[in-house]
């Protein structure tokens, strides 16, 4: 009985020796956030780099990579390939170690359930990133915190997304890297079917990153000053001309942005090897 006892006591001790050792390899982990905002549940996946403290001795700087139209929060890990592409930049000194976070801001049922980074009548979005998601995770997953260890890129609806949250909250981001960015949206006709996208669309004209800078007064643009900016896209994509017109509205302002226009289009593969750029962007503007 003894000898027992004292196997499983020594099992337990081993256990939570284990539990509290660092990651040996990077994961991805699918993580929630209950919010009393969306009064929903809201799925976010988390890669963790190898390494990772569990118990908070460590800090660690944080990028928030968003999801297209069609979208959740497995695209980037699943479609994108993602942590392949963070393990090897890790490796090679281009990427320092990060928490990734990849929250679910959508569905692929884009016309009966509501997409989008905006708040919008009967979901205020916005709102829940900021004042739910943010500080729940940061906290949860020992991030340090501040401005200069925060970034935000996304793609497409997530490059709009990232864009207009780094215009409206400058103060929360170091870089923005926007990848076939959704940055405006035309005016849809009048007999336009009024349901989910109508909604996401009409939310993307009224929060357009374009028409931000050019309403922007000296007040605002300085804030706009302190963000490092990216702008990628494809030669062949659709959305092309937003991602050049916003580079030339802040060119006019003296705000600094990179632009680059590389073979490709809307497409995964496109996405895929615009992570190589823009996780080393966001990890040079960390502490600057």
């Amino acid at each position: 009985m003894k000898k027992f006892i004292f196997c499983s006591l020594l099992g337990v001790i081993l256990c939570a020796a284990a539990a509290a050792q660092p990651l040996k390899k990077s994961e991805i982990i699918t993580d929630t956030v209950q919010s009393t905002i969306l009064g929903e549940e809201v799925p976010v996946n988390v890669f963790l780099p190898a390494g990772f403290d569990k118990d908070g001795g460590r800090q660690y700087p944080v990028i928030y990579l968003l999801h297209g139209l069609y979208g959740t929060n497995v695209d980037w890990a699943t479609t994108g390939h993602m942590k392949n592409v963070v393990d090897e930049l890790i490796a090679s000194g281009e990427l320092r170690d990060v928490v990734i976070l990849m929250p679910c801001a959508g569905h692929n049922d884009i016309r009966n359930v509501q997409n989008g980074y905006f708040n919008m009548p009967g979901r205020s979005y916005e709102d829940f990133f900021f004042q739910e998601l943010v500080p729940t995770l940061e906290k949860r997953y020992h991030i340090i915190g501040d401005k200069q260890h925060r970034a935000i890129m996304g793609l497409s609806m997530g490059g709009g997304g990232s864009t207009v949250y780094s215009q409206r909250h400058p103060d929360m981001f170091s870089s923005c890297y926007s990848m076939s960015g959704w940055l405006d949206e035309d005016e849809q006709p009048e007999d336009a079917p009024k349901d989910k996208l109508y909604i996401v669309r009409k939310s993307v004209h009224e929060h357009s990153a374009i028409a931000f800078v050019e309403n922007a007064d000296e007040e605002t643009v300085a804030k706009l000053k302190t963000v490092k900016w990216f702008f990628d896209c494809g030669d062949d994509d659709y959305l092309l001309k937003r991602s050049v017109d916003i580079h030339f509205k802040m060119n006019e302002k003296g705000i600094k942005n990179e632009l680059r226009v590389r073979d490709g289009w809307h497409s995964w593969e496109y996405w895929h090897t615009a992570l190589r750029l823009a996780l080393p962007f966001a990890s040079r503007n960390f502490d600057k």
